[in-house]
């Protein structure tokens, strides 16, 4: 015992054994992996060729390059393929209010005959969003149904905007949802960009007076406003009475009628408060309001009186009444459904004086309410416009998303153009032990069917044995760029050692593996990295041996 504890403490011991193997007597004996699946390739190795067993330095070599892998792939430097199922719905993201249920208006329908038309309906204020630009959108929905609060969150494939997206009202300022559906690309109903331009009716009115420009006063009657941006151009006296309209409200919401120019100061007070711009157009003694709007190709007009007495016809109680579409009216929803690229739904609406004279002053967009008795029609129409939308600008299978950034081969000397080599024409190759670099097959070939023809031609120039020689790096050329002949290849392996080989320049493969580029980077050259798989299998088995040999003896 004595003996066999000195003779293992003893470093020339140590040193005679294979590099690596002191590593091995210290870790337990590793078990066989499974047989990897043969590759697709046409250099695949023979089937019965064994699984050559890995050095400890090609183990390192494996763990280094599986952590270089790993992250470039986390710092997205290669192109990972993605592994997504595929989804057997659509899912429309509906945005309005809850008592409109449009879930039962989409049951049965289904995009491109195959997938079925999921529906989530929500409010802006009950979404949150994350897009990116490769055509993705997460949206997260928290909604209260019958007081139980549902959270989901889910990537839609089309969107049927039936809410105002901003207002002057506290917290309803959504501009920012629309800009992450645009970033993502995400289709809707209206399109995002034209309700993004509705926004602010400023805008939108600047866009009716390019029309009227062009139609004239009599097809196309505008009302006549002016435009502040902040109250401190409010000086000049406009003509009484006037509607003061600030900033973008809805629904009667910061319209106020001025009759003198002592109510027109106090106005100007609450402007500055509120720092926004304010429109003022002159008050129409109206007899009714107009509403002529277009869902897709259908058409209705409807008529509003005020029965109450206010002159915000859309404040308290009013008549509505659907009367008969005429050219005139169709010539003005059908020009403003032109605005921004398109408008699938929309409605202009008008004021009819008690002069006979008819005043637009303002379109809505997607977002316009349902009104009269035809409500039931009117959200059949909008479901068959969506479906039809759906199967328009929804692809049947994803489309591919940005190509990221993926890492480069530094290009050696001497190395050859990538993307000039035929795979198909290159001789077939022995696989390496993991890290290691491609030999030639016939310099494998023959240094291990001639070893006495070597020895031989060593012997006759009275040259002693050389040392294993270190692997070259030079790669397999494909037929057709100069191969080296089999006879110059021999001649120098037969080389004298006094007279070294001249040096081969490293050359990148294509088929080269990401772990073998990183083997040429960092030029290892040591031979105990590389040494014979048989030999080193079997001197892993005896050193194996040895060590539970010795594992009894210590034990008793």
């Amino acid at each position: 015992m004595n003996y066999l504890r000195r003779r293992l403490s003893d470093s020339s011991f140590i040193a005679n054994l294979p590099n690596g193997y002191m590593t091995d007597l210290q870790q337990p004996e590793p078990q066989q992996p499974p047989p990897p699946a043969p590759a697709p390739s046409s250099t695949s190795p023979a089937p019965e060729r064994r699984q050559i067993s890995q050095s400890p330095g090609t183990g390192f070599f494996s763990s280094l390059s599986n952590a270089v892998k790993q992250t470039a792939a986390s710092a997205g430097l290669v192109e990972q393929t993605p592994t997504s199922l595929t989804k057997k719905f659509k899912l429309l993201l509906v945005i309005d209010e809850p008592h409109n249920e449009w879930a039962k208006m989409f049951r049965g329908k289904k995009v491109h005959g195959d997938y079925d038309i999921k529906v989530e309906q929500a409010e802006f204020s009950e979404i949150n969003l994350v897009s990116h630009s490769d055509g993705t959108c997460n949206v997260d929905m928290q909604v209260f149904r019958n007081g139980t609060k549902v959270v989901r969150s889910f990537k839609p494939d089309f969107v049927l905007i039936r809410q105002h997206a901003f207002s002057m009202a506290e917290n309803e300022d959504f501009r920012n949802m629309i800009i992450g559906l645009q970033y993502a690309g995400v289709p809707s109903i209206n399109s995002l960009e034209s309700i993004y331009n509705l926004c602010d009716k400023p805008w939108v009115f600047g866009q009716l007076i390019s029309t009227y420009r062009s139609f004239g006063a009599e097809k196309f009657p505008l009302i006549e406003q002016t435009f502040y941006p902040n109250h401190k151009e409010m000086i000049t006296m406009p003509t009484f009475p006037v509607v003061v309209k600030i900033g973008h409200a809805h629904s009667g919401m910061g319209k106020v009628k001025i009759d003198n120019h002592h109510d027109f100061q106090d106005i100007v007070s609450v402007v500055a408060l509120t720092q926004t711009y304010t429109t003022i157009e002159p008050y129409i003694d109206s007899k009714y309001d107009l509403r002529i709007q277009k869902i897709g190709d259908n058409y209705k007009a409807y008529m509003r009186t005020s029965i109450s007495g206010n002159w915000k016809t859309n404040t308290g109680s009013a008549m509505l009444e659907q009367i008969a579409m005429t050219d005139m009216y169709k010539l003005w929803v059908d020009t403003c459904s032109e605005m921004f690229g398109g408008l699938d739904i929309c409605a202009v609406k008008a004021l009819h004086g008690k002069d006979g004279k008819d005043y637009i002053t303002e379109v809505m967009g997607s977002s316009m309410q349902l009104i009269g008795e035809h409500q039931a029609e009117d959200k059949q129409l909008i479901t068959d416009m969506v479906v039809t939308k759906m199967n328009q600008a929804v692809p049947r299978m994803p489309i591919p998303s940005p190509q990221r950034p993926t890492a480069t081969q530094q290009p050696q000397s001497g190395a050859l153009k990538e993307g000039h080599t035929d795979p198909s024409k290159l001789p077939p190759q022995r696989p390496p032990p993991q890290g290691g670099p491609v030999q030639p097959q016939g310099l494998q070939s023959q240094s291990q069917a001639r070893p006495s023809e070597q020895a031989q031609s060593l012997s006759t120039q009275g040259a002693s044995p050389p040392l294993p020689p270190a692997p070259t790096t030079q790669q397999p050329q494909p037929q057709g760029q100069g191969a080296p002949p089999a006879g110059k290849m021999e001649n120098q392996l037969r080389q004298s050692p006094s007279q070294p080989a001249p040096q081969q320049k490293p050359q990148p493969h294509p088929q080269l593996n990401k772990s073998q580029s990183l083997t040429n980077a960092f030029n290892f050259t040591d031979s105990s990295f590389f040494r014979s798989g048989n030999e080193d299998e079997t001197k892993a088995e005896s050193i194996r041996k040895l060590r539970k040999s010795f594992a009894s003896l210590f034990s008793d």
